[in-house]
Order: structure tokens, then C-alpha cells, then sequence
């Protein structure tokens, strides 16, 4: 059986229905009308490009077929209409904002074969640009060219429009390739390539410091809704590659996410304060988290308490990046209904990682977390929560790294219930799994089911968290500390250096047919 998980006036996805974690259980061949167009597929999600607008088609995938109409188009518009180069020499911003700006609602534009380059773009409402297989929107290299955003616009009556922000906190950035400021029901799609270049400016160059604005990201969404990118692939940022920043509905579809593994902060897909968020079918290899969701930093979180919820992520394969699905840290308006399913995490430093500490706030709540049907292998560190998380120079005070029990007050994170199962963890190197609770505020209940763990031949030292005077580990087991209830249940270590499991200050510990 498979389903469809995305439709646009160009473009169609699917998804086969099974358990299994990125890829499927055999190669397959796909039929459009017919006729064969994908030959021995061997991943859970496929996708089919160039299609016709308001047209209906027959998809096979041996016996089952699926009926389906893609979308209507009012106008269909061609870049080269309005004088575009396409050589990469020439700038090609004017003609490409020109054709936006032209498009009507519900209307297409399509991006043919050829490199234009461009300095960043600003979206409107009700449109989709489609990208031909072998089109390159290529990022102009002077920082000069790209517009700043403000942090925040002030409206009259005295009240605040959060316009852009960095690190979870508002600061003025420069725009992105993509930008999108209040706009709604825009689809990106197609087999094209958006490289934003970074590796030959200078973003990458001293990034910790600001230059008149901070690093753009590759594609930004401000208070944004129902924004659709669907098989596209984005390289090379400036810093994150894909920033929902109080948006709603987003659906990022068997989309490929690619920068060095050195790149600084190029995180993958970071959606701050969204919800209703689908990523399906993504390939991440990136220099950073390949994951991150986020809800901002102390201020932020306290005064919007917007969390980032409702979020599902499937058949996704993660890879050297530092964390694969990661929450936090700037997570101070909390995050929740979390979904991680039938993903495959190879080579990251951590699989699936929280990341908070004291300062984040009371408003700084993950509750409804599950991860269920991953598959990870030479992941150092498969499973970590991390309440003493050190980065910034704030993250490194006393206040921050005591292991005393401090107040409870408005500055103190809650984690609530995380549960994991149905996974195969291989060539596990530091540890099986780190949780790391405050005194003050334990972890509330962790449950582990079905879980194997398996070590490399010769694991690699390191710490399992990012934490002051943290110690470096080699082949460790399951550590718990500060934890209201953990339950253990069919899990199976094979085998650590140390102890398989080690608690300090876990309320209640329960297990249950354990190898």
C-alpha cells in the first residue's frame, strides 16, 4: 500500500505504508499511466516531477493504484518571459522578482534549465515556482547585495511585529534566497537546486561575529502559512538552511538538505514557534543539527509562550551532522506533540538529542515526545537530555552547571514524558543513552522499549553532552540521573565497557524483560 503526502500543480509524492526505517522492505517499479517511470526504488517515499497542471493520474506500485488530480493553475508564467539570463554570470534578480511579483494568485512559475543568479527573493501569497531538473538558483557571493531585515517592526498602537531573529533571540539578519514575510499557500517544488553559495563568499568567515546583520539563512519564513517545498535541493548556506519563524503548516517533502560537514550552523530544518510542521522523506547531510526545533530564548519564549507542536517527522535518513532530531536549545517556548518515526541517523554525534538548562524558563516545557521504528548506526551517542546544555557564554556560569538543587522559579525548564522504542542502535561508540535531569526538576518519565544497542569494534571516546565538566566516555550504557520514573523494557545491550545502566536520583525504576 502506499499513500500520497503531497500534490502541487507540478508535482506528485507518496509514501509506501510499512514500519520499516527509510527504506523499503524490496525495490519496487512505479507506473504512471501505465507507463513504468521509476525503475527498482528502494527508499519509502518517491516523488514524480513535471507533471501537468489539473490533470488527473493513475499510479501503480504493483497491485495498488492510487488516483490522483494535481493542482489547478490560474496562469503559467516562464522566467525567460521577462528577460532573465540564465548564464550565472549576469544578475538575474530584478527579472526573477519582476516574475514573482507578476505571477496571479493560484498561478505557476516555472524556472527552465540554466543558472541564475540572484540576490534574495521576497514571496507572495498564492504562488508556486517550479524548478526544472537541471535549474540552479545560485546565491550572489557579495553580502552587499542581500537586503537587511530589522529585528522588529514597531506598529503604531504600540505593539511589536517580530520580523527576524538569530539564535533565538530578535536580531536583524541579512534576507534570504527565499523570503517569506507574512505570506501563505506557496509551494516550492521541483528537481532544481538552490545553492546559495556560501562556500565562495564570506559568510562562513568569522560567523560569530555581526557584521551589520547576522548570516542569512537559505530559506526564511516570517509568520508565514501553508508553505510546501517538495524535492528540491538547497546546499551550501550561509547558517540554517530552512527557518519557519512563527509560521504554521509546513510540509517539507522528500527535499535534500546538503552543506559541508565543517559549515558553521548550517542546520538543516529549524522551525521556531511553528506548528503543524510534516517533514517526509528528507535527506539531511549538513555541518550542524540536521534537526533542531526551537521556540527562543528566555525573553522570547516568555513573553509569546509560543511553542513549536504538532510536528511530525518520517522516513527521514540523517547524516554527520551533530545532532539528527534535536530540541532545543533555544527552546524557551516550549515544544510539543512531537512525532519521530522510520528514520535512519548514521554518522551523527548524537541521534536523538534535548537540550536545555536553567535560564530557559518556566515557559521552556517538551511534553509529548515520542521516537518509535529508527534505525542508527556509528551514531556516538544514540539517546541524550541534557538540562546543563553549556553553549554561549551564559551556559557556562555556576548557576548553570551546579549539581545542587536550586529554587524552582520562573527560570526553571520542564521536561515532561519522552518515550523511545522499536529501535536498532549499531556501532555505538560513547554511550547508549545520557538523561541528564535537575535535582530541582527531574526528568518527569522516560520509557525505553525494544531497543537494541550494539557497540564498535574500537568506539571512539567523548562526551555524551554538552556540559561543564563533563568527563569523556568510551562504550557506555544507559546513565540516568535525576529522573522521576524510568521504564525499561525489552532492551538489549551488547555489550558496554561499564555498567549497562546506571541511575542516581531516579524515583522510580522498573524493567522488564531485559537481555
Amino acid at each position: 500500500m502506499f499513500e500520497c503526502v503531497f500534490i502541487s500543480s507540478g508535482s506528485l509524492s507518496f509514501e509506501l505504508t510499512n514500519k520499516h526505517a527509510y527504506h523499503a522492505p524490496a525495490p519496487y517499479d512505479v507506473y504512471l499511466d501505465d507507463k513504468k517511470v521509476i525503475c527498482g526504488h528502494t527508499l519509502n517515499v518517491f516523488s514524480l516531477f513535471g507533471l501537468k497542471p489539473g490533470t488527473t493520474y493513475e499510479i501503480s506500485v504493483g497491485e495498488h493504484k492510487r488516483t490522483v488530480q494535481t493542482d489547478w493553475v490560474k496562469a503559467t508564467l516562464d522566467v525567460r518571459q521577462f528577460n532573465t539570463f540564465g548564464d550565472g554570470i549576469h544578475d538575474d534578480t530584478a527579472a526573477l522578482q519582476a516574475a514573482i511579483l507578476a505571477c496571479p494568485k493560484q498561478g505557476l512559475i516555472k524556472i527552465p534549465k540554466g543558472t541564475f543568479l540572484t540576490g534574495p527573493l521576497f514571496l507572495k501569497s498564492e504562488i508556486t515556482l517550479d524548478l526544472d531538473k537541471d535549474a540552479i538558483i545560485l546565491g550572489k557571493t557579495d553580502r552587499d547585495a542581500y537586503p537587511i531585515l530589522p529585528a522588529q517592526i514597531h506598529h503604531r498602537d504600540g505593539h511589536l511585529f517580530e520580523l527576524s531573529s538569530f539564535e533565538g533571540v530578535p536580531a536583524p539578519t541579512y534576507a534570504s534566497l527565499f523570503t517569506g514575510i507574512g505570506v501563505h499557500h506557496i509551494k516550492i517544488i521541483g528537481e532544481g537546486i538552490i545553492e546559495e553559495n556560501a562556500h565562495n563568499s564570506d559568510w562562513w568567515v568569522d560567523h560569530k561575529t555581526m557584521r551589520k546583520a547576522w548570516r542569512p539563512k537559505g530559506m526564511f519564513f516570517s509568520h508565514c502559512s501553508h508553505i510546501g517545498l517538495h524535492g528540491i535541493t538547497v546546499r551550501n548556506t550561509p547558517s540554517w538552511n530552512i527557518h519557519p519563524y512563527f509560521s504554521t503548516h509546513i510540509d517539507l517533502i522528500d527535499v535534500k538538505l546538503q552543506s559541508p560537514k565543517d559549515s558553521p550552523n548550517t542546520d538543516g530544518f529549524n522551525p521556531e514557534s511553528s506548528s503543524h510542521i510534516r517533514v517526509i522523506g528528507v535527506d539531511f547531510s549538513v555541518g550542524d543539527d540536521c534537526i533542531a526545533i526551537k521556540s527562543g530564548k528566555f525573553d522570547m519564549g516568555m513573553v509569546y509562550r509560543t511553542p513549536t507542536s504538532d510536528m511530525l517527522v518520517r522516513n527521514c535518513h540523517m547524516a554527520y551532522g551533530h545532532g539528527a532530531v534535536v530540541l532545543g536549545s533555544e527552546m524557551s517556548g516550549g515544544v510539543k506533540n512531537l512525532t519521530v518515526t522510520q528514520c535512519l541517523f548514521e554518522h551523527t554525534d548524537r541521534g536523538l538529542r534535548i537540550k536545555t538548562r536553567r535560564g530557559r524558563g518556566e515557559s521552556g516545557i517538551i511534553d509529548g515526545i515520542t521516537f518509535e521504528n529508527i534505525v542508527m548506526n556509528h551514531v556516538l551517542t544514540p539517546l541524550v537530555i541534557n538540562m546543563y546544555y553549556d553553549c554561549d557564554h551564559d551556559g557556562k556560569t555556576e548557576y548553570v552547571w551546579s549539581r545542587e538543587a536550586l529554587p524552582v522559579d520562573s527560570r526553571t525548564p520542564y521536561l515532561g514524558t519522552f518515550t523511545f522504542k522499536n529501535m536498532v542502535c549499531d556501532n555505538v561508540h560513547v554511550a547508549a543513552g545520557y538523561f541528564d535531569g535537575l535535582p530541582e526538576q527531574p526528568i518527569e518519565k522516560i520509557r525505553l522499549e525494544n531497543i537494541v544497542f550494539s557497540y564498535a569494534l574500537v568506539p571512539t571516546s567523548g562526551k555524551p553532552a554538552m556540559m561543564t565538566h563533563a568527563e569523556p566516555m568510551v562504550g557506555q550504557g544507559l546513565i540516568f540521573k535525576h529522573v522521576g520514573a524510568v521504564e525499561l523494557d525489552r532492551i538489549t545491550i551488547n555489550p558496554p565497557h561499564g555498567q549497562p545502566i546506571v541511575t542516581e536520583g531516579v524515583k522510580h525504576l522498573t524493567k522488564q524483560s531485559d537481555d
